[in-house]
């Protein structure tokens, strides 16, 4: 199988300009170590690995489920994780489930669930439509049931019902606090208080039911309640945050709203007390697998930060500045990006382009959303000396390529983007930057 990542399937996840990537001993070295970040954290092999059925005993993160003691089982999963563990619980639930949805960016065919897919970044009439038809699952439930719930990132647009606000003003709200440079958890503090699902108000829809709830974290810090906005875990956020975060960004005045209702979500413990969260994954599974990687490679590995964060120009300069002879620097967050111009390309494009001035000599860097998403087709990006090369060959204005926010076409133009296609991961964005051992 070589250094190849599979799409899908029994043998994972694959970059499909590979062959293009792998053109030095550097690059081929950083593929495989960024492999191994992948791997670890492949969502069907998570699921396995933390969920398991002996019988009618149901095995989730050591906390023992009695099948028979359920009349319905119900699955409900939202995010870019949740067809993928959605397809791993039909394999260890089989006909138990009673039904299902699962709502991602991408679908297909499952035996006792049905797959829906949504928009995303921003929320859509498609969007809600699914979501309702989640609740209509939901409706009803009794102590007698159990509902198995699916939390993934993307879950904050792919999950949308909101409270007074039409789908339009929602999107609005949206766009204007990711142009402005929003942190995650700013921008989820506000999507929970627009919400009538959000910030815990799932697991009350749920209620009495007993709630089992797969988290699949891609917020730095692993704050399991900003993961999809939180929607079964107590939300300590309030109305008030939410309006200081909308005043500190202007996003009435942006949006030219007159005022947004905001709604409190539920503070009663009792709501939750039926309800297990579990944190499944995150990205310092990914970050320990790249460690052991790069010292199987030979380099001596060095973790920045598994909560990377900041404006994403300036962030992969510092990154790409700290690496020193034989190290491989790694990190895991997710930085912002105040959009300026009118260009293409996302966060972690932005933080490789903004570092090419200050990557060192024989170096490389290399930034990836473990979604495969970076704002469009391309997971991310790397460069290194040959991509410095091209820039001089070719002319290209570096500074203009920023001013524009617009990453994917100088790295289309270099030919150094990395396409991985969606993969059902997110666990946030994986960097490494290693520097070749002088001799």
């Amino acid at each position: 199988m070589g250094d190849e990542w599979y799409t899908r399937g029994r043998m994972g996840i694959k970059i499909l300009n590979q062959k293009t990537l792998a053109s030095t001993p550097l690059r081929r070295d950083a593929l495989r170590i960024m492999k191994a970040g992948i791997q670890a954290v492949e969502t069907g092999v998570v699921v396995k690995k933390r969920v398991s059925r002996t019988g009618e005993k149901l095995l989730i993160d050591k906390k023992s489920y009695r099948l028979d003691r359920y009349e319905r089982i119900f699955v409900v999963g939202v995010g870019k994780a949740s067809y993928d563990a959605g397809k791993a619980l039909e394999s260890i639930l089989g006909d138990r489930i009673t039904d299902g949805i699962v709502l991602d960016v991408k679908g297909g065919k499952l035996k006792y669930l049905k797959s829906l897919v949504g928009t995303h970044p921003f929320p859509s009439h498609t969007n809600i439509r699914a979501t309702a038809e989640m609740l209509g699952i939901l409706k009803g439930v009794t102590a007698k049931d159990l509902v198995i719930t699916v939390i993934s990132g993307g879950g904050s647009a792919l999950l949308c019902w909101p409270h007074q606000l039409e789908c339009d003003d929602v999107t609005m709200i949206t766009q204007v606090l990711m142009k402005r440079g929003a942190t995650i958890h700013e921008l989820n503090t506000v999507r929970k208080h627009i919400s009538e699902i959000q910030g815990g108000q799932l697991a009350g829809l749920a209620y009495p039911a007993t709630v089992a709830s797969l988290i699949f974290s891609d917020v730095p810090g692993d704050d399991i309640s900003m993961v999809a906005s939180g929607p079964t875990v107590l939300d300590v956020t309030t109305v008030k945050d939410a309006q200081r975060v909308m005043k500190k960004y202007q996003v009435l005045d942006l949006c030219r709203l007159e005022k947004c209702d905001l709604r409190e979500t539920p503070k009663d413990p009792l709501l939750f007390s039926h309800v297990q969260n579990v944190l499944m994954v995150s990205n310092e599974v990914a970050v320990e697998a790249m460690k052991k990687k790069a010292k199987e490679l030979g380099y001596a590995p060095v973790v920045y930060s598994t909560q990377l964060d900041g404006e994403a120009r300036e962030a992969g300069k510092l990154f790409a500045s700290l690496v020193k002879p034989g190290q491989a620097l790694i990190g895991a967050g997710e930085t912002t990006v105040t959009i300026r111009g009118t260009g293409e390309g996302g966060r972690n494009q932005e933080f490789v382009l903004g570092a090419l001035e200050t990557l060192q000599p024989h170096s490389l860097l290399l930034s990836l959303a473990s979604d495969g998403i970076d704002n469009g087709p391309m997971a991310g990006a790397l460069i290194d000396d040959q991509v410095k090369k091209m820039v001089q060959e070719k002319n290209l204005d570096l500074d203009l390529y920023l001013q524009q926010n617009n990453s994917l076409p100088f790295f289309q133009e270099t030919e150094s983007f990395i396409k991985t296609g969606m993969t059902g991961v997110n666990v946030s964005d994986l960097m490494l930057c290693l520097q070749k051992k002088m001799s």
